[in-house]
Formats: structure tokens, C-alpha cells, sequence
């Protein structure tokens, strides 16, 4: 990849931490961490199908980065945005990148070379990228409250625009899509809404709103080894489970710990456990005031919960600010976290 790289070669290293887990540590970042996303694609060596998977990291540096999923070597960097970069999506076929940046842009990156193919404008601060499963479509959201659909057979088109709200305007946080026709869209009023992007009739645009009830910091769709297709959602200070083809909630669990500025959770791809990372509950920082990274209210640590029952499997230390984003690699043997402590950090998954 023709890329900038950091000012210091990210070398993966060691890391303390308490406990039997010591992660790989990926430096590189220079600012807090924003979205971790893994891509796995299949590669043909000698006839037989070999996994390979990418690991690309949204960061307020400006720099989005590509790493190797398995080891977190530096790939690359898509240097371009002029303001924090709070959302990072590689396509399915991980040839495509896109990035949703504080600069009131969405930028659409060739992910082999580096180079910028493409540049969305936008009204305000976008927050949230996604691709459609067949590559063909890219839905962005943000402070606006506008779902864009851009069609990237004619990118200068005129997106497709669908408004969270009538009355008054609902930030997006989030947005995947369900299928190549439905986008979920994850707003801080709590709900998420389902809208049929090829709805021409605006009264039936809207098909579908789950109520959370809390500002919605994280939503993950995931589809389990059995096939089955689970919602995860980190707001406020719970943890919940939606079944995504009845829209019935499954599970919901109260954590340690709180959603209200920073952190996330993911699902396991067995469903048996899910991780989770954000504020301290309770401390000075539960109402969202300024911080620092390792400041009283502020959660250095990165949880492994029980599906079923809630309870806390594992606890571990090792990033020295709260963590803000983390992910399961598709093959559930590790994970990644993200912090402000600018770092991002690989675990083992214990069996």
C-alpha cells in the first residue's frame, strides 16, 4: 500500500498488565482511538482457501490505519482528513475503505493502494460509515441526522437522504446495514431505526425502531457460527441483545461500567460471551464532564462477560486510558481494543 507512514515504525510490543493476559500492543496512533472494525477475505495459495484478515482503526489523529489482523503490523495509513476520524468501514472484499471525519467529510479509499478515490461533503460532523454487503452502496451518518446512501456506480450523484426525525434533529452514532436493501441507524435518542433504502414512497421508508432508551455509543451486527443473526448494543449502562430477524430483545445486562462518552461491546461469534470497555460507573466522569486518560471515573480495564447470566468471566489492565472502541476477530480466538491512551491492543480469547 502506497501509504504515509507514522513518524515512529508501530512495532508490535509486549505490554504489563495483570492477570495470565499480556496483549499485543499496536503504538503508531497519537490521539484517542474511535472505531476498531476487522475484515476477514479468502485467499487462494495452491489451490487451497486461506483466511486472511485485516484490522483497520479510526483514530482523532486524522490517520486511519490498516493493520494485519493477526499480528497488528502497521499495512498502512489513509492520510487526507483534516479533522478527527471517527468511524472506519472496509468493504467486504477489504479493496474499499471509508472514513467519516469531524471535518464534515466521508472519504472513500482504494484499501490495495492507499489512494483517496472519492470525497463526500457533508453538513456536519460525520460519525458513521458502513458498507452495503455487496460493496456497491456506502450509508453515512452523523451530528446531522441524516442516513446519506451513496452509490458508488455514479459517486457524483446526489445521495439518498433519510431524516431520523421530523420534529426535532436526531444525531446518528451508528449505522449497519442489514441487508443490501435495509440500513439500521442507531441514533442518541435510543432508537434504532430500520430504513428500506429502496423505498421510493416516504411513508414506508421507515419499516421498523427498536427502543433502547439510552444514547447509543455502540451497535454491532453480528452473525454467530449457528447462523443466527444477534444486535449489540452498548448504551447508557447496559449491555443489550437483540434477535435482528423477530426484533425481539434476548438479553439485557447491566455493566461495571457506563456508555455515556467512551467504549463499546462485542459479541463473541460463538454467543456464549462478549466484551466490554468504557467509563468508570459512579465516578466523576459519569455525567460526560472533560477528562484525562487515567483520571478518577475513567475505566482502564477490558471485561469478558457471560452471555446468559451477565457475570464477569475476565477482567484485564493493560492500556493506560479508558478503552473506546474493541472487536472480536471473526475467528473468536482474539480480540482488539482501542483506548486514548492512543494505543490499539490484541488479546488472546482463552478457550
Amino acid at each position: 500500500m502506497a501509504a504515509v507512514a507514522p513518524a515512529a515504525e508501530p512495532t508490535p510490543t509486549p505490554a504489563t498488565t495483570t492477570g495470565r493476559q499480556i496483549p499485543i500492543v499496536c503504538p503508531g496512533h497519537t490521539r484517542p482511538l474511535a472505531e476498531l472494525q476487522f475484515c476477514s477475505i479468502s485467499e487462494n495459495d495452491s489451490d487451497e482457501k486461506q483466511q486472511r484478515t485485516f484490522l483497520i482503526s479510526a483514530c482523532h489523529d486524522k490517520m486511519p490505519m490498516l493493520r494485519d489482523g493477526a499480528t497488528g503490523d502497521w499495512i498502512g495509513t489513509f492520510a487526507g482528513h483534516k479533522g478527527a476520524v471517527w468511524s472506519c468501514r472496509l468493504d467486504p472484499a477489504a479493496l474499499l475503505a471509508g472514513t467519516a471525519s469531524g471535518d464534515f467529510s466521508v472519504q472513500v479509499w482504494d484499501a490495495i493502494t492507499g489512494q483517496s478515490l472519492h470525497s463526500f461533503p457533508h453538513k456536519h460532523v460525520v460519525k458513521t460509515v458502513d458498507w452495503s454487503l455487496d460493496s456497491k452502496r456506502l450509508a453515512t451518518g452523523g451530528h446531522e441526522g441524516i442516513l446519506r446512501i451513496f452509490d458508488m456506480s455514479q459517486p457524483k450523484k446526489e445521495p439518498l437522504m433519510f431524516d431520523q426525525s421530523s420534529k426535532e434533529k436526531v444525531s446518528i452514532s451508528k449505522c449497519n446495514w442489514l441487508d443490501n436493501s435495509t440500513v439500521l441507524a442507531a441514533g442518541e435518542d435510543g432508537n434504532i431505526r430500520f430504513w428500506n433504502v429502496d423505498e421510493t414512497d416516504p411513508s414506508k421508508q421507515l419499516t421498523k425502531a427498536l427502543a433502547v432508551g439510552d444514547s447509543i455509543r455502540d451497535m454491532e451486527l453480528l452473525t454467530l457460527s449457528s447462523g443466527k443473526r444477534i444486535l449489540t448494543v452498548a448504551a447508557g449502562e447496559k449491555v443489550t441483545f437483540f434477535d435482528i430477524a423477530s426484533g425481539q430483545q434476548i438479553k439485557s445486562h447491566k455493566m461495571p461500567i457506563h456508555f455515556k462518552v467512551e467504549g463499546g461491546a462485542s459479541l463473541h461469534p460463538s454467543g456464549k460471551k462478549f466484551i466490554a470497555g468504557g467509563g468508570r460507573r459512579g465516578g466523576s466522569m459519569a455525567l460526560g464532564a472533560g477528562k484525562e486518560g487515567g483520571e478518577l471515573g475513567s475505566d482502564l480495564l477490558v471485561y469478558v462477560f457471560d452471555f446468559e447470566t451477565g457475570k464477569m468471566l475476565e477482567c484485564h489492565k493493560g492500556h493506560h486510558g479508558p478503552v473506546r472502541c474493541l472487536r472480536y476477530h471473526p475467528d473468536g480466538k482474539s480480540y482488539a481494543t482501542g483506548s486514548e491512551d492512543g494505543t490499539i491492543r490484541l488479546w488472546k480469547t482463552d478457550p
